[in-house]
């Protein structure tokens, strides 16, 4: 194992963190535009059941952390295993552009619910939280539902499947 150091450096921190395996996740909602925007997160977990309540975490640095902080309503879906190419294209800045050809229908609270997804959330905000370099986004979860593909994780740097 490696050697344990009183400061931790961000590459290290990072190193480890990588091998705790993710879902991988693309958040999305309208911009004040009512053009559909949306980012790749893998940070996304359920924080209770009842009332029902997920988190995201939103990076500082996304131009699309704004319009997402403003929204009234917001998906998170939960991307399937072919579904790499998404991921890779919703984290890539600029953010303009990401919607074009992708297919989608408007979710029961409005905002983006992608086609081929492995599950989705429709929520509405009940809070945020600064930590970091991130801003944690806490949605109500109103509606909600799950495919038939199996869910794409991100584990060392790389993509797979989560097979069940």
């Amino acid at each position: 194992m490696g050697v344990e150091n009183t400061v931790l450096d961000t590459l290290a921190f990072r190193q480890v963190m990588s091998r705790f395996p993710t879902g991988v996740t693309v958040v999305t909602t309208f911009g004040p535009d009512g053009a559909p925007l949306g980012l790749t997160v893998n940070s996304f977990t359920s924080v209770s059941l009842d009332p029902p309540l997920v988190l995201v975490c939103l990076g500082h640095a996304s131009s699309s952390r704004d319009p997402l902080l403003g929204a009234r309503s917001f998906a998170v879906n939960v991307l399937s295993a072919g579904q790499r190419g998404l991921a890779a294209r919703f984290a890539a800045e600029p953010s303009a552009g990401r919607f074009d050809g992708v297919a989608w229908r408007p979710g029961p609270n409005g905002a983006p619910v992608l086609s081929d997804v492995a599950a989705w959330v429709a929520c509405t905000p009940e809070a945020s939280y600064e930590a970091g370099d991130h801003t944690i986004l806490v949605g109500r979860v109103e509606a909600a539902d799950t495919g038939t593909e199996e869910a794409l994780a991100f584990y060392c740097g790389a993509f797979g499947a989560v097979v069940g």
